[in-house]
């Protein structure tokens, strides 16, 4: 566990394995929460979890599952991590986690996989062919995942050879999943992606929103691919989101652009172009008027550590 670990994750870990050994009837699952910095650590959303001392070469479990968080140092969990790969036993980097280890030249050579707001980052900042926007990805023993909420179907992956199947389908319908994914299913990465929340005339006109940030569509161009005129595409939007398509799009790429300015060392002026908004000035003033800060503000007052290749 790392400071500003992702308390989902922690949950999603430990309730997974309580809500198996109830199916069960007894204690077959167990886990321990250790770090490099033991004692009382803080997670997201000021979750305090107290940690036992990661004592190097001593007390390896069946499998361990890392939690990266806001301040992710590689020194002390990566060595327990190559040392159960040695052991041939599971190694699983969450989210964050993965993303740290996935920018060290460490990374296996294979497929690997981690939160996909992450991986838009990885891409702006380097080369990495064998990423993937899977749930999760296998390689050389160790696990690269999503993390988040999909972390109590990796937990159930990791341990669905000790259940039978009915007390499997059970596990499912207890932590309320309505399917069990398998890790190689695709991550919903976009808003579009929940296609279930709105119907298929809004999904549609997100999606070519979302895959169109770089080169924003002009409003006639977006009905015209989505097949409703205007005045109805802005009903639909009003009745959905209480706003209009182009005040929609506007605040998505913003999003995008905070994401990338807060979480990756690229220009600001690259910032612009990439969200569609061309010009430092207008990226500025799209970011001020929706967060109330500019972007060099909100750049300086977060502290990124790259680590070099």
């Amino acid at each position: 566990m790392q400071p500003g670990f992702s308390a989902i994750e922690l949950a999603g870990i430990t309730h997974a394995l309580k809500t198996a050994n109830k199916i069960i009837g007894h204690e077959r699952f167990a886990c321990r929460i250790i770090s490099d910095m033991p004692g009382l650590v803080t997670g997201g959303g000021q979750v305090l979890v107290r940690a036992e001392p990661a004592i190097e070469g001593h007390a390896f479990g069946d499998a361990i599952i890392v939690l990266g968080g806001s301040r992710v140092t590689l020194s002390g969990w990566i060595r327990r991590v190559r040392a159960m790969q040695r052991l041939a036993r599971p190694a699983v980097l969450l989210s964050d986690a993965a993303t740290a280890f996935i920018r060290t030249t460490d990374a296996p050579p294979g497929r690997i996989t981690t939160h996909w707001r992450d991986i838009a980052m990885l891409a702006e900042e380097g080369y990495y062919p064998n990423i993937t926007t899977q749930l999760a990805a296998q390689s050389d023993g160790i696990t690269t995942a999503a993390g988040n909420a999909a972390t109590a179907e990796l937990v159930i992956g990791l341990i669905s050879k000790h259940l039978a199947p009915i007390e499997l389908a059970e596990l499912g319908n207890r932590l309320l999943l309505s399917a069990i994914r398998h890790s190689d299913a695709e991550q919903p990465r976009d808003i579009s992606d929940n296609a279930g929340l709105f119907d298929v005339r809004v999904t549609k006109a997100i999606k070519l929103m979302e895959s169109n940030m770089e080169d924003p569509l002009a409003m006639s161009e977006l009905t015209r691919r989505v097949g409703l005129s205007t005045r109805h595409l802005e009903r639909v939007f009003r009745e959905v989101f209480d706003e209009t398509p182009a005040r929609f799009y506007k605040r998505l790429r913003v999003r995008r652009a905070r994401a990338m300015i807060e979480d990756t060392l690229i220009p600001l002026i690259d910032v612009a172009v990439a969200t569609g908004f061309y010009s430092h000035n207008a990226l500025s003033r799209a970011v001020r008027d929706e967060y109330g800060s500019t972007p060099s503000k909100m750049r300086a007052r977060k502290s990124i550590k790259l680590i070099k290749h």
